[in-house]
């Protein structure tokens, strides 16, 4: 019996964590699907990739208390996501609007692979254009060259 239990509290330590709890669920299914639709839009600011539906964080916490105190209060899913973007800023969205504030996100990486491959086809091309010749040594040069060979037989 004692092994049956380690192993159902070992199980159940390996399931995900889910920040939502019990307390905070609001007793309209509606209301609460709505709810957890916009907290799996918002990134907790502690954890960072995660969103606060997941996070067990004390913020997250807060601010899926705020989310359904918008909610209860009649805001529509869009007011209630800009009531936490103008208390936290855009960086709480985890999937930012393509605006001027964000494009290093949006285009930052494409741009640097782009660059990346450039200057990959760019080396390349020099390195099959530059000559393979080499310049033929002077004839003063071919005369030392053939006084140190002696020097090294002998």
């Amino acid at each position: 019996m004692r092994k049956f239990v380690l192993c159902m509290v070992l199980l159940l330590g390996a399931l995900p964590a889910r920040g939502v709890e019990p307390r905070e669920r609001l007793a309209d299914p509606a209301l609460e699907a709505r709810a957890r639709t916009i907290s799996g839009e918002l990134r907790c600011l502690v954890c960072q990739n995660e969103s606060i539906d997941e996070s067990g964080a004390d913020l997250a916490h807060d601010i899926r208390i705020l989310v359904r105190e918008r909610l209860t209060a009649g805001d529509t899913d869009a007011q209630t996501i800009q009531a936490v973007v103008n208390r936290y800023g855009a960086f709480v969205l985890l999937k930012p609007p393509v605006e001027p504030a964000t494009y290093v996100l949006w285009f930052g990486p494409p741009a640097l692979v782009m660059l990346g491959l450039a200057a990959t086809g760019l080396w390349l091309h020099r390195r099959q254009v530059a000559p393979n010749e080499t310049t033929p040594l002077s004839p003063d040069e071919s005369r030392r060259l053939a006084g140190l060979l002696r020097d090294n037989e002998g």
